[in-house]
This record gives C-alpha cells, structure tokens and sequence, in this order.
C-alpha cells in the first residue's frame, strides 16, 4: 500500500496518518521528519538541506526529492508507506512520479481529507498542545479528560502563538492556492480519495479505510 495523505492545516491529517500506518503497517513519512533525522545525523543531503536551512530559504524541490527517494528504497518500507508532507505542488508530484518509476514503484491511493476553510480556522484556534509529548487537542471536538491537563502525562496544556484566526486563516489560504492544482492532478489519474472531513474522527477513519479497502 504506497500512499500519500494531504489536507489543509487542521484538517486532523496526523491523527488518522496513525490508524492507516496501524491499519495496513506501513510507515508514516513526514518531509519534515525526515529533513530533521538527515541533519541530526550529518548526512551528506542533511548538511545540504542545512545550507539552504541556514539562509532562510526553502530547501529545493530536487534535495527533497533525493531524501524521500533514499526513505523509499528502506526496508521498512518494502511493503509501502504513507507520504505526508509531500508533495504540495503539482511540479513536486511530477518529480515524484518521474523517481517513483525509476524506482518501479505505483502509487495506489491519494488520501485527501477535504474539510471548509472556516472550519479549519475555528479548529485551529480551539486546538491546545502538550510540551512534554506532544499530544493534540480540541477543546471542542476532542478535548482532555480534564480541562487544559494532557491525558497522557498530566502536563498543563498550551495554545501555540501561531494559533490565531489570521495567522491560521493566512496558512490555510496558502495551501489551497498550492494544492487545488495537485488535486485535480492527482484525480485526473484517478488515485483521488475525496474524504469528508467535517465528519468526527471515527467517521473520517472509516471513510478513509473503506476507500482504501475497495
């Protein structure tokens, strides 16, 4: 099962990224993580990545391409994987698919959880974060046992900075003025699954399984 997830900021992408990775035991791979796990670990495209890093500038489409195309080719993912992060442009997709066919690979499904913007913003200012784990809430959706007290360790609960109606609003703009593009692509080849994310997060799970499963 080679995948790929994507959805707006807010749009609970993480959250089921962990049932499908579950589900079908596959690994989750974030561009993010793994820029990260490259320039922890020096490696030769990590210490390029930090170069652009460094400058303030966006690391290339072509240096991120070679890192998922080394993630790919690991054992662990011998049996698929679950792109999340990546790509977010129709001109990184068609990098992806041009490495993916050196490399004998098909993609199987796009997962793209849909979900309105003004509901995302009003997700987004209701979500409260644990320091200690990392653990995410809602306070409307999907809130602690105990108000602002993580679940999992009992660490008081934080609304990040860049939580804020405009800041989010702005995030999500940009996203959808990147993305439409790939969605069309990634229909046009008729790997799209259109998921309803306004639904609650067993809903969503299911929708996404079902699609899968078929």
């Amino acid at each position: 099962m080679r995948l790929i997830i994507i959805g707006p900021p807010g749009a609970g992408k993480g959250t089921q990224a962990a049932k499908i990775v579950e589900k079908y035991s596959i690994p989750h791979i974030s561009t993010g993580d793994m820029l990260r796990e490259n320039i922890k670990n020096s490696t030769e495209l990590g210490i390029e990545a930090q170069g652009y890093m460094d400058k303030g500038v966006l690391v290339p489409d072509h240096l991120v391409i070679k890192i998922v195309q080394e993630r790919i080719t690991r054992d662990d993912c011998a049996n698929g994987f679950l792109l999340d992060g990546f790509p977010r442009t129709v001109a990184q997709a068609v990098s992806l698919d041009a490495e993916l066919d050196k490399l004998g690979i098909k993609l199987d499904n796009v997962i793209n959880i849909d979900v309105d913007k003004d509901l995302l913003v009003n997700r987004a200012i209701s979500r409260r974060v644990c320091n200690k784990c990392g653990a995410t809430y809602n306070i409307i959706s999907n809130p602690p046992k105990e108000d602002n007290i993580c679940d999992n360790d009992g660490e008081p609960l934080y609304q990040r900075s860049d939580d804020t109606e405009e800041t989010v609003s702005t995030r999500i703009q940009v996203y959808l003025d990147q993305t439409s593009p790939l969605i069309d692509y990634y229909k046009a080849q008729g790997l799209l699954s259109d998921i309803d994310g306004t639904k609650d997060i067993t809903d969503v799970t299911e929708q996404i399984f079902k699609a899968l499963d078929n």
